[in-house]
Protein backbone atom coordinates (compact mmCIF):
# COMPACT_ATOMS: atom_id res chain seq x y z
CA UNK A 1 0.00 0.00 0.00
CA UNK A 2 1.13 3.74 -0.37
CA UNK A 3 2.62 5.12 3.28
CA UNK A 4 0.01 5.95 5.48
CA UNK A 5 0.00 9.56 4.71
CA UNK A 6 -0.66 9.66 1.53
CA UNK A 7 -4.79 9.51 2.10
CA UNK A 8 -7.42 8.58 -1.16
CA UNK A 9 -8.71 12.03 -0.65
CA UNK A 10 -8.75 14.87 -2.87
CA UNK A 11 -7.24 17.05 0.61
CA UNK A 12 -3.42 16.27 -1.03
CA UNK A 13 -0.62 18.21 -1.37
CA UNK A 14 1.47 16.97 -4.33
CA UNK A 15 4.38 15.71 -5.27
CA UNK A 16 8.40 16.07 -3.65
CA UNK A 17 10.36 12.91 -5.10
CA UNK A 18 12.61 11.19 -2.79
CA UNK A 19 16.21 9.52 -4.06
CA UNK A 20 15.40 5.53 -2.33
CA UNK A 21 15.55 2.79 -4.82
CA UNK A 22 11.86 1.54 -5.75
CA UNK A 23 12.83 0.31 -9.44
CA UNK A 24 10.13 -2.16 -10.62
CA UNK A 25 11.81 -4.17 -13.09
CA UNK A 26 15.18 -2.69 -12.07
CA UNK A 27 14.62 0.59 -14.30
CA UNK A 28 16.08 3.91 -13.71
CA UNK A 29 14.29 6.85 -12.07
CA UNK A 30 15.20 10.58 -11.02
CA UNK A 31 13.47 11.63 -7.96
CA UNK A 32 11.78 15.04 -8.76
CA UNK A 33 11.53 18.11 -6.80
CA UNK A 34 9.18 20.54 -8.64
CA UNK A 35 7.69 23.24 -6.53
CA UNK A 36 5.19 22.49 -4.26
CA UNK A 37 1.44 22.75 -5.48
CA UNK A 38 -1.27 24.80 -3.62
CA UNK A 39 -3.14 22.14 -1.18
CA UNK A 40 -6.34 21.92 -2.35
CA UNK A 41 -9.10 22.79 0.49
CA UNK A 42 -11.53 20.21 1.45
CA UNK A 43 -15.28 21.03 0.46
CA UNK A 44 -17.54 21.76 3.43
CA UNK A 45 -20.65 20.67 1.06
CA UNK A 46 -20.76 18.58 -2.13
CA UNK A 47 -22.02 21.03 -4.28
CA UNK A 48 -19.78 23.94 -5.38
CA UNK A 49 -20.22 27.54 -5.27
CA UNK A 50 -19.24 29.92 -8.45
CA UNK A 51 -15.66 30.84 -8.14
CA UNK A 52 -15.35 34.67 -8.03
CA UNK A 53 -12.07 34.70 -9.77
CA UNK A 54 -10.81 33.07 -12.54
CA UNK A 55 -8.41 30.05 -11.88
CA UNK A 56 -4.94 29.46 -13.20
CA UNK A 57 -3.58 32.14 -14.88
CA UNK A 58 0.09 32.03 -15.87
CA UNK A 59 2.45 34.64 -14.84
CA UNK A 60 4.80 36.36 -17.55
CA UNK A 61 7.20 35.02 -19.17
CA UNK A 62 11.08 35.47 -18.47
CA UNK A 63 11.81 35.31 -22.23
CA UNK A 64 10.75 34.18 -25.80
CA UNK A 65 10.74 30.14 -24.76
CA UNK A 66 9.00 31.05 -22.40
CA UNK A 67 5.40 32.33 -22.72
CA UNK A 68 3.29 34.92 -21.11
CA UNK A 69 -0.32 34.47 -20.15
CA UNK A 70 -2.13 33.60 -23.49
CA UNK A 71 -4.84 36.38 -24.66
CA UNK A 72 -7.91 35.65 -23.14
CA UNK A 73 -8.79 32.74 -21.21
CA UNK A 74 -10.11 29.13 -21.81
CA UNK A 75 -13.47 29.80 -20.89
CA UNK A 76 -15.75 30.14 -24.01
CA UNK A 77 -16.63 34.00 -24.22
CA UNK A 78 -20.54 32.36 -25.27
CA UNK A 79 -20.87 30.33 -22.85
CA UNK A 80 -21.96 31.71 -19.15
CA UNK A 81 -20.82 30.24 -15.88
CA UNK A 82 -23.74 27.44 -14.82
CA UNK A 83 -25.97 28.34 -12.01
CA UNK A 84 -26.60 25.55 -9.56
CA UNK A 85 -29.94 24.31 -9.77
CA UNK A 86 -31.74 24.91 -6.53
CA UNK A 87 -32.88 21.23 -6.18
CA UNK A 88 -29.18 20.64 -6.67
CA UNK A 89 -27.72 22.64 -3.43
CA UNK A 90 -29.66 20.73 -0.75
CA UNK A 91 -29.02 16.93 -2.28
CA UNK A 92 -26.94 14.99 0.17
CA UNK A 93 -23.98 12.89 -0.90
CA UNK A 94 -24.45 9.99 -1.35
CA UNK A 95 -27.65 9.59 -2.57
CA UNK A 96 -29.55 6.35 -2.18
CA UNK A 97 -31.88 6.69 -4.97
CA UNK A 98 -29.58 8.16 -8.23
CA UNK A 99 -29.27 6.23 -11.26
CA UNK A 100 -28.76 7.26 -15.00
CA UNK A 101 -29.78 5.94 -18.79
CA UNK A 102 -28.16 6.66 -21.73
CA UNK A 103 -30.38 7.93 -24.26
CA UNK A 104 -29.98 7.43 -28.07
CA UNK A 105 -28.24 10.96 -29.72
CA UNK A 106 -26.74 9.14 -32.77
CA UNK A 107 -26.06 5.63 -33.84
CA UNK A 108 -24.59 3.83 -36.91
CA UNK A 109 -21.19 5.53 -36.46
CA UNK A 110 -17.42 3.59 -36.96
CA UNK A 111 -15.66 3.47 -33.98
CA UNK A 112 -16.27 6.60 -31.87
CA UNK A 113 -13.83 7.62 -29.27
CA UNK A 114 -15.11 11.41 -28.54
CA UNK A 115 -17.51 13.92 -28.48
CA UNK A 116 -16.48 17.40 -28.16
CA UNK A 117 -18.61 21.03 -28.64
CA UNK A 118 -16.89 23.37 -30.50
CA UNK A 119 -18.02 26.42 -28.47
CA UNK A 120 -19.61 28.30 -31.42
CA UNK A 121 -22.90 28.65 -30.27
CA UNK A 122 -23.52 26.34 -33.50
CA UNK A 123 -25.43 23.49 -31.98
CA UNK A 124 -23.26 21.04 -33.80
CA UNK A 125 -21.11 18.10 -31.72
CA UNK A 126 -18.08 16.92 -33.58
CA UNK A 127 -17.32 13.15 -32.85
CA UNK A 128 -14.32 11.49 -33.74
CA UNK A 129 -13.93 8.39 -35.40
CA UNK A 130 -10.90 6.30 -34.65
CA UNK A 131 -9.88 5.56 -38.41
CA UNK A 132 -9.49 9.38 -38.97
CA UNK A 133 -12.66 11.15 -39.47
CA UNK A 134 -14.49 13.98 -37.57
CA UNK A 135 -18.17 13.87 -38.39
CA UNK A 136 -20.73 16.89 -37.35
CA UNK A 137 -24.17 15.90 -35.36
CA UNK A 138 -26.57 18.07 -35.02
CA UNK A 139 -29.98 17.09 -33.85
CA UNK A 140 -29.69 13.42 -33.81
CA UNK A 141 -28.66 13.67 -37.13
CA UNK A 142 -25.58 12.79 -38.85
CA UNK A 143 -24.14 15.63 -41.48
CA UNK A 144 -22.44 14.35 -45.16
CA UNK A 145 -19.80 15.01 -46.03
CA UNK A 146 -17.42 14.47 -43.25
CA UNK A 147 -16.00 17.30 -41.36
CA UNK A 148 -12.33 16.57 -41.53
CA UNK A 149 -11.05 13.15 -43.04
CA UNK A 150 -7.46 12.34 -42.29
CA UNK A 151 -7.11 8.70 -43.18
CA UNK A 152 -5.43 8.89 -45.54
CA UNK A 153 -2.83 9.81 -42.48
CA UNK A 154 -4.07 8.06 -39.55
CA UNK A 155 -2.99 4.06 -38.60
CA UNK A 156 -5.50 2.65 -36.74
CA UNK A 157 -4.18 -1.12 -37.37
CA UNK A 158 -3.88 -0.99 -32.99
CA UNK A 159 -7.08 -0.68 -31.22
CA UNK A 160 -5.34 1.72 -28.93
CA UNK A 161 -4.02 4.03 -32.44
CA UNK A 162 -5.86 6.26 -34.69
CA UNK A 163 -7.34 9.57 -34.70
CA UNK A 164 -7.74 9.77 -30.83
CA UNK A 165 -8.32 13.52 -29.59
CA UNK A 166 -9.98 16.80 -30.76
CA UNK A 167 -9.81 20.09 -28.85
CA UNK A 168 -10.91 23.36 -30.27
CA UNK A 169 -9.46 26.62 -29.67
CA UNK A 170 -10.99 28.20 -26.61
CA UNK A 171 -11.68 31.21 -28.57
CA UNK A 172 -12.99 29.59 -31.52
CA UNK A 173 -14.66 30.70 -33.97
CA UNK A 174 -12.09 34.21 -33.43
CA UNK A 175 -9.27 32.10 -34.31
CA UNK A 176 -10.03 29.46 -36.53
CA UNK A 177 -8.36 26.64 -35.52
CA UNK A 178 -8.27 23.41 -34.37
CA UNK A 179 -5.79 20.45 -32.94
CA UNK A 180 -5.96 16.63 -33.35
CA UNK A 181 -4.41 14.11 -31.81
CA UNK A 182 -3.60 10.94 -34.16
CA UNK A 183 -1.11 8.12 -34.56
CA UNK A 184 0.56 8.78 -38.20
CA UNK A 185 2.10 6.14 -40.44
CA UNK A 186 4.88 5.45 -38.81
CA UNK A 187 2.88 4.79 -35.41
CA UNK A 188 3.55 7.68 -33.99
CA UNK A 189 1.74 10.64 -32.09
CA UNK A 190 1.27 13.90 -33.94
CA UNK A 191 -0.63 16.95 -33.25
CA UNK A 192 -2.23 18.66 -36.06
CA UNK A 193 -3.45 22.00 -36.77
CA UNK A 194 -6.59 22.39 -39.09
CA UNK A 195 -8.20 25.78 -39.53
CA UNK A 196 -12.05 26.13 -40.21
CA UNK A 197 -13.51 29.31 -40.18
CA UNK A 198 -17.42 29.97 -39.16
CA UNK A 199 -19.56 28.08 -41.41
CA UNK A 200 -16.70 25.98 -42.49
CA UNK A 201 -18.80 22.29 -43.44
CA UNK A 202 -15.54 20.60 -44.90
CA UNK A 203 -12.53 21.49 -43.59
CA UNK A 204 -9.24 21.30 -45.64
CA UNK A 205 -7.06 18.69 -44.91
CA UNK A 206 -4.20 18.96 -47.11
CA UNK A 207 -3.54 22.72 -45.21
CA UNK A 208 -2.02 20.93 -41.59
CA UNK A 209 0.23 22.52 -39.39
CA UNK A 210 1.95 20.18 -37.05
CA UNK A 211 2.17 21.04 -33.35
CA UNK A 212 4.40 18.54 -32.43
CA UNK A 213 5.31 14.75 -32.64
CA UNK A 214 6.22 12.09 -30.55
CA UNK A 215 7.82 8.66 -31.19
CA UNK A 216 5.55 5.76 -30.18
CA UNK A 217 7.90 2.48 -28.76
CA UNK A 218 4.63 0.54 -29.22
CA UNK A 219 1.09 0.76 -30.26
CA UNK A 220 -0.17 0.77 -27.29
CA UNK A 221 -0.68 3.21 -24.16
CA UNK A 222 -0.76 6.09 -27.12
CA UNK A 223 -3.41 8.70 -24.85
CA UNK A 224 -4.37 10.55 -27.47
CA UNK A 225 -6.65 13.31 -25.42
CA UNK A 226 -6.76 16.73 -25.83
CA UNK A 227 -8.48 19.65 -23.69
CA UNK A 228 -8.06 23.17 -23.67
CA UNK A 229 -8.25 24.39 -19.40
CA UNK A 230 -9.60 27.45 -18.04
CA UNK A 231 -6.40 28.66 -18.71
CA UNK A 232 -6.46 28.95 -22.05
CA UNK A 233 -3.49 26.63 -22.96
CA UNK A 234 -3.47 23.03 -24.36
CA UNK A 235 -3.06 20.09 -22.20
CA UNK A 236 -1.98 16.59 -24.13
CA UNK A 237 -2.01 12.86 -22.37
CA UNK A 238 0.44 10.72 -23.27
CA UNK A 239 0.62 6.88 -22.32
CA UNK A 240 3.94 5.09 -21.12
CA UNK A 241 4.77 3.90 -24.51
CA UNK A 242 3.25 0.68 -23.78
CA UNK A 243 4.74 -2.83 -23.38
CA UNK A 244 7.74 -2.75 -21.25
CA UNK A 245 7.99 0.68 -20.99
CA UNK A 246 6.77 1.25 -18.42
CA UNK A 247 9.50 2.88 -16.47
CA UNK A 248 8.86 6.45 -18.84
CA UNK A 249 6.24 7.59 -16.72
CA UNK A 250 9.25 8.67 -13.89
CA UNK A 251 11.38 9.65 -16.83
CA UNK A 252 12.06 13.46 -16.57
CA UNK A 253 12.93 13.75 -20.14
CA UNK A 254 10.44 12.22 -22.15
CA UNK A 255 6.86 13.20 -22.88
CA UNK A 256 5.75 9.85 -21.92
CA UNK A 257 3.49 8.98 -19.25
CA UNK A 258 2.90 12.56 -18.74
CA UNK A 259 0.27 15.34 -19.33
CA UNK A 260 2.20 17.95 -21.30
CA UNK A 261 0.59 21.95 -21.32
CA UNK A 262 1.76 24.71 -23.79
CA UNK A 263 0.71 27.51 -25.04
CA UNK A 264 -0.63 27.09 -28.58
CA UNK A 265 -0.60 31.60 -28.40
CA UNK A 266 2.75 32.08 -27.92
CA UNK A 267 5.05 34.86 -30.41
CA UNK A 268 7.58 33.61 -30.89
CA UNK A 269 6.81 29.90 -30.78
CA UNK A 270 9.44 27.21 -29.53
CA UNK A 271 12.51 27.39 -31.42
CA UNK A 272 12.49 23.96 -33.25
CA UNK A 273 11.16 23.23 -36.27
CA UNK A 274 8.89 20.28 -35.28
CA UNK A 275 7.58 22.37 -31.90
CA UNK A 276 4.82 25.19 -32.78
CA UNK A 277 3.97 26.61 -28.93
CA UNK A 278 5.23 28.25 -25.99
CA UNK A 279 6.36 27.51 -22.63
CA UNK A 280 3.93 28.93 -19.95
CA UNK A 281 6.31 30.32 -17.67
CA UNK A 282 3.96 28.56 -14.65
CA UNK A 283 4.67 25.27 -15.49
CA UNK A 284 6.28 23.21 -13.23
CA UNK A 285 9.58 22.61 -14.93
CA UNK A 286 10.02 25.60 -17.15
CA UNK A 287 13.32 26.33 -15.81
CA UNK A 288 14.38 23.39 -14.95
CA UNK A 289 17.31 21.58 -17.21
CA UNK A 290 16.86 18.23 -16.09
CA UNK A 291 12.89 17.92 -17.05
CA UNK A 292 11.39 18.25 -20.49
CA UNK A 293 9.51 21.76 -20.02
CA UNK A 294 6.09 20.79 -21.59
CA UNK A 295 5.51 18.43 -18.55
CA UNK A 296 2.86 19.15 -16.67
CA UNK A 297 1.93 16.10 -14.68
CA UNK A 298 3.73 12.61 -14.27
CA UNK A 299 3.88 8.90 -13.07
CA UNK A 300 0.81 8.03 -15.43
CA UNK A 301 0.00 4.87 -16.88
CA UNK A 302 -2.01 5.64 -20.06
CA UNK A 303 -4.38 9.27 -19.35
CA UNK A 304 -6.81 8.09 -21.95
CA UNK A 305 -9.21 10.35 -21.01
CA UNK A 306 -9.34 13.41 -18.93
CA UNK A 307 -10.89 16.28 -18.41
CA UNK A 308 -11.80 20.08 -16.54
CA UNK A 309 -14.89 20.74 -14.29
CA UNK A 310 -16.31 24.09 -16.68
CA UNK A 311 -17.11 25.47 -12.88
CA UNK A 312 -14.67 25.08 -10.62
CA UNK A 313 -11.42 24.58 -13.26
CA UNK A 314 -10.51 21.02 -11.31
CA UNK A 315 -8.61 18.65 -13.29
CA UNK A 316 -9.92 14.75 -13.25
CA UNK A 317 -7.50 12.24 -14.71
CA UNK A 318 -8.86 8.49 -15.63
CA UNK A 319 -5.70 7.07 -15.92
CA UNK A 320 -6.03 3.15 -17.09
CA UNK A 321 -4.67 0.54 -14.83
CA UNK A 322 -2.31 -2.61 -15.55
CA UNK A 323 -3.82 -6.33 -14.08
CA UNK A 324 -5.82 -5.11 -10.45
CA UNK A 325 -6.56 -1.69 -10.57
CA UNK A 326 -8.43 1.27 -12.41
CA UNK A 327 -7.71 5.16 -10.77
CA UNK A 328 -9.22 8.43 -11.32
CA UNK A 329 -6.37 11.10 -10.17
CA UNK A 330 -7.62 14.79 -9.50
CA UNK A 331 -5.84 18.03 -9.58
CA UNK A 332 -7.57 21.17 -8.09
CA UNK A 333 -7.87 24.30 -9.68
CA UNK A 334 -4.98 26.96 -9.16
CA UNK A 335 -2.53 23.86 -8.07
CA UNK A 336 1.25 24.41 -9.11
CA UNK A 337 1.39 21.03 -11.52
CA UNK A 338 4.40 18.62 -11.27
CA UNK A 339 2.32 15.75 -9.31
CA UNK A 340 3.35 12.70 -9.51
CA UNK A 341 0.87 9.90 -10.10
CA UNK A 342 2.87 6.87 -9.34
CA UNK A 343 2.68 4.46 -11.86
CA UNK A 344 4.67 2.90 -11.83
CA UNK A 345 5.49 2.86 -8.79
CA UNK A 346 1.99 1.95 -7.51
CA UNK A 347 -0.87 1.02 -9.14
CA UNK A 348 -3.77 2.45 -7.57
CA UNK A 349 -3.13 2.52 -4.02
CA UNK A 350 -0.97 -0.72 -4.11
CA UNK A 351 2.54 -1.25 -4.73
CA UNK A 352 3.12 -2.92 -8.18
CA UNK A 353 4.26 -5.97 -8.58
CA UNK A 354 4.67 -5.86 -4.59
CA UNK A 355 8.01 -4.10 -4.77
CA UNK A 356 9.43 -4.55 -0.58
CA UNK A 357 10.68 -1.17 -1.17
CA UNK A 358 7.71 0.75 -2.48
CA UNK A 359 5.87 2.29 0.56
CA UNK A 360 9.10 3.95 1.22
CA UNK A 361 10.64 4.62 -1.79
CA UNK A 362 9.05 7.58 -3.17
CA UNK A 363 5.95 10.10 -2.25
CA UNK A 364 3.20 10.32 -4.79
CA UNK A 365 -0.28 11.60 -5.00
CA UNK A 366 -2.81 8.52 -4.54
CA UNK A 367 -6.25 8.52 -6.68
CA UNK A 368 -9.20 10.10 -5.42
CA UNK A 369 -11.05 7.06 -6.68
CA UNK A 370 -10.11 3.07 -7.60
CA UNK A 371 -11.69 -0.16 -8.33
CA UNK A 372 -10.52 -3.33 -8.91
CA UNK A 373 -10.22 -5.73 -11.81
CA UNK A 374 -14.03 -7.71 -11.13
CA UNK A 375 -17.01 -8.14 -12.46
CA UNK A 376 -15.60 -7.23 -16.39
CA UNK A 377 -13.88 -4.08 -15.35
CA UNK A 378 -11.07 -3.60 -16.93
CA UNK A 379 -10.05 -0.11 -18.41
CA UNK A 380 -11.44 3.37 -16.92
CA UNK A 381 -12.81 5.50 -18.95
CA UNK A 382 -12.63 9.45 -17.35
CA UNK A 383 -15.45 11.60 -17.87
CA UNK A 384 -16.35 15.29 -16.56
CA UNK A 385 -18.10 16.87 -14.25
CA UNK A 386 -22.10 17.60 -15.21
CA UNK A 387 -23.08 21.18 -15.09
CA UNK A 388 -26.62 20.76 -16.94
CA UNK A 389 -29.91 21.91 -16.52
CA UNK A 390 -32.02 18.51 -17.83
CA UNK A 391 -30.93 16.56 -14.68
CA UNK A 392 -30.18 18.84 -11.41
CA UNK A 393 -29.87 15.47 -9.11
CA UNK A 394 -26.74 15.12 -11.18
CA UNK A 395 -25.23 18.78 -10.64
CA UNK A 396 -21.67 18.52 -9.62
CA UNK A 397 -21.21 14.77 -9.96
CA UNK A 398 -18.20 13.45 -11.94
CA UNK A 399 -19.37 11.06 -14.23
CA UNK A 400 -17.40 7.78 -15.08
CA UNK A 401 -17.29 4.40 -17.02
CA UNK A 402 -15.58 1.16 -17.52
CA UNK A 403 -14.44 0.50 -21.01
CA UNK A 404 -15.33 -3.16 -20.41
CA UNK A 405 -18.14 -4.07 -18.45
CA UNK A 406 -20.21 -0.54 -19.56
CA UNK A 407 -20.74 0.19 -15.63
CA UNK A 408 -21.20 3.70 -15.44
CA UNK A 409 -20.95 5.42 -11.92
CA UNK A 410 -21.25 9.62 -10.58
CA UNK A 411 -18.62 10.69 -7.75
CA UNK A 412 -18.65 13.58 -5.76
CA UNK A 413 -17.52 14.93 -2.16
CA UNK A 414 -19.70 14.22 0.88
CA UNK A 415 -20.13 16.76 3.91
CA UNK A 416 -16.69 15.34 5.45
CA UNK A 417 -15.02 16.09 2.15
CA UNK A 418 -14.37 12.71 0.99
CA UNK A 419 -14.58 11.32 -2.66
CA UNK A 420 -17.64 8.95 -2.61
CA UNK A 421 -18.52 6.84 -5.60
CA UNK A 422 -21.75 5.45 -6.50
CA UNK A 423 -22.63 3.15 -9.18
CA UNK A 424 -25.10 4.71 -11.63
CA UNK A 425 -26.06 2.34 -14.28
CA UNK A 426 -24.87 -1.31 -15.46
CA UNK A 427 -24.88 -1.16 -19.83
CA UNK A 428 -23.48 -3.26 -22.21
CA UNK A 429 -21.79 -0.50 -24.13
CA UNK A 430 -17.72 0.03 -24.86
CA UNK A 431 -18.28 3.79 -23.48
CA UNK A 432 -15.20 4.97 -24.67
CA UNK A 433 -15.59 8.71 -24.23
CA UNK A 434 -17.80 11.35 -22.45
CA UNK A 435 -18.04 14.60 -23.69
CA UNK A 436 -20.05 18.05 -23.03
CA UNK A 437 -22.39 20.38 -25.09
CA UNK A 438 -22.19 23.72 -24.66
CA UNK A 439 -25.20 23.90 -22.13
CA UNK A 440 -23.23 21.51 -19.64
CA UNK A 441 -25.49 18.51 -21.09
CA UNK A 442 -23.12 15.08 -21.23
CA UNK A 443 -22.88 12.34 -23.62
CA UNK A 444 -21.18 9.47 -24.07
CA UNK A 445 -19.54 7.45 -27.14
CA UNK A 446 -19.70 3.53 -27.44
CA UNK A 447 -17.15 2.50 -29.79
CA UNK A 448 -20.00 -0.12 -31.14
CA UNK A 449 -21.26 3.26 -33.17
CA UNK A 450 -23.61 5.26 -30.80
CA UNK A 451 -23.72 9.01 -29.05
CA UNK A 452 -25.95 8.64 -25.93
CA UNK A 453 -26.81 11.41 -23.80
CA UNK A 454 -27.01 10.96 -19.94
CA UNK A 455 -30.04 11.92 -17.96
CA UNK A 456 -30.54 11.36 -14.23
CA UNK A 457 -33.58 8.78 -13.71
CA UNK A 458 -35.42 7.38 -10.24
CA UNK A 459 -35.58 10.59 -8.73
CA UNK A 460 -32.69 12.32 -10.05
CA UNK A 461 -34.86 14.30 -13.01
CA UNK A 462 -36.01 16.95 -11.05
Amino acid sequence: MRPPHIAVTAALVGVIGLSTGCRPDDLPYRPATPGSPTPPVAATAPIEVPPSTAVGTATPAPSATVSAAPSGTGTRASTALPAPPATARARPWPPSDLAVALEPLVEGLDDPVAVVDAGDGSGRLFVVERQGVVRVVRDGTVAEPAFLDLRDRVTDDASEQGLLGLAFHPRYPADDRLFVDYTDGEGDTVVGVFRAPAGTAVVDASAESVLLRQDQPAANHNGGHLAFGPDGYLYIGFGDGGTDHRANAQRPGTWLGKILRVDVDADPPYPAADRRYGIPASNPFAADPDFLPEIWAYGLRNPWRFGFDRLTGDLFIGDVGAGAWEEIDHQPAGDAGGRNYGWPIYEADGCYREDPDCDSAIVTVAPILSYPHEDGNCAVTGGTVYRGAASPALWGVYLYADYCSGRVWGAARDSAGAWRSVPLLDSSLAISSFGEDAAGEVYATDLGGGVYRVRATDGGSG
